[in-house]
């Protein structure tokens, strides 16, 4: 244990090739705050690789039946890549455009965490402070940490996997925290806290609630003063989506025969946010998601050296360079997060040395969440290998896995068949 100091039918391509130099290229968000990144080459990535990124990700959406897609890719050397990718729903409804709003889902935890670092640096908590003295009723806490909520180190267990069918069957009910951090305090600890990684979807609620009661806030208000605010990113928020101007989500289930319906998922776009609270429940769009995702790998919200400086293995026999910290995944020199909620799959990574940003979502949440990293470590696979703009120069630093790989895995985790090639 340590101790801290205080911060992707192959479907239409209807948005084409949308470029996009907003981010990192002379737009201003409005906000204080600016991501500490290389300066963005003003162009749009070559077209060779911009076919390599579409066929990534109209891919995914085959496999995991999403009929629509909006994706940015931000590589300062060589362009940039913003593109709303097929329809809303399978039988149309509408093209996919890069504008449109979508739950965050687990980029939601990086947020929290944002959150818990500023306030004790305003020295309104320590990041060594019990979970119990701000979240009362609540057996067995006394010896968490706020920093082990957040670092995902308290061996508290999860409630997703409990609630998910009815999150299904019941899209409109508005979840109370306490009720869901209490089916993941219902399972026995993974081991002492501090000691190791769980996946703890109940953690990250728990420390909402204690920021709120430290701070005399509410999540939404913490989240817009500490990040959306000082970042401009005027899209994001913890709160519903908005009555127009989204991407429509859904997930296909088993029809009648037992089999997986790919043709006709259930609609979950209005299905309720408070299910996900201070883990999963901010929503925003893909400029604000490549933003802040730019914004937590260089700690530009947060001063603080130690917030990813002692990751620990996410899995015991994963890879050796996907580790976690400080509410964040950290994968060979790309910092970020992924996740699922209903009718969602997204992920969004950011290397603080390079600059080269991903960010994703797909909108049916049939397969696997991972599928959603996988696509988002294949696209920067791709894009750190887009040539050079003139003037610019290609990075030398690569990553730990190859394109085709994640490739590979997209491909292994498919729920669903992908149309055949024209």
């Amino acid at each position: 244990m340590r101790t801290r100091s205080t911060r992707r039918r192959a479907i239409a391509v209807v948005a084409g090739a949308l470029a996009s130099a907003l981010l990192l290229a002379g737009c201003s968000f409005g906000g204080e705050v600016e991501p500490d990144l290389p300066p963005q080459a003003a162009a749009s990535l070559p077209d060779e690789t911009v076919q390599q990124l579409t066929d990534a990700v109209t891919h995914a959406m085959g496999t995991t039946g999403s009929s629509g897609a909006i994706v940015g890719v931000w590589a300062p050397w060589s362009g940039t890549w913003v593109a709303g990718l097929g329809t809303q729903r399978p039988d149309g409804g509408g093209d996919v455009s890069a504008d449109l709003s979508f739950r965050a889902g687990k980029v939601t935890r990086a947020m929290t965490c944002d959150v818990l670092y500023e306030v004790a640096s305003a020295g309104k908590v320590e990041l060594t402070d019990s979970v119990s003295d701000y979240v009362s009723g609540v057996p067995d806490l006394a010896d968490v940490t706020l920093i082990q909520l957040c670092d995902g180190t308290s061996g508290i267990g999860s409630y997703s996997g409990q609630l998910y069918s009815s999150w299904l069957t019941n899209p409109a009910r508005q979840w109370e925290p306490r009720y869901l951090a209490s089916f993941g305090l219902g399972q026995p600890r993974s081991g002492a806290p501090g000691a190791a990684y769980r996946d703890s979807d109940a953690g990250y609620v728990l420390l909402g609630l204690a920021l709120q009661r430290a701070t005399d806030m509410s999540a939404a208000d913490l989240i817009e003063t500490y990040v959306a605010g000082p970042l401009g990113l005027d899209a994001t928020a913890l709160a519903a989506l908005p009555s127009t101007g989204v991407l429509k989500g859904g997930q296909s289930v088993n029809n009648a025969e037992g089999a997986l319906d790919c043709a006709q998922p259930l609609d979950l776009t209005e299905a309720s946010t408070s299910s996900g609270f201070t883990d999963a429940g901010v929503v925003t769009n893909i400029e604000d998601l490549g933003r802040y995702v730019q914004a937590l790998a260089s700690s530009a919200l947060v001063e603080d050296d130690d917030r990813f400086s002692a990751p620990v293995p996410v899995t015991a026999d994963g890879p050796s360079w996907y580790t976690a910290d400080g509410g964040a995944l950290l994968a060979g020199s790309l910092i970020g997060q992924y996740g699922k909620v209903p009718g969602y799959l997204t992920a969004a990574f950011a290397d603080p040395t390079t600059g080269l940003t991903v960010a994703v979502v797909l909108n049916n949440s049939a397969a696997d969440g991972a599928v959603g990293e996988h696509l988002a470590w294949e696209l920067a696979a791709i894009a750190s290998k887009a040539p050079a703009a003139s003037g610019e120069t290609i990075p030398e630093a690569g990553l730990p896995w190859t394109a085709e790989q994640y490739h590979e895995a997209v491909a292994a985790a498919a729920v669903c068949t992908p149309p055949a090639p024209e």
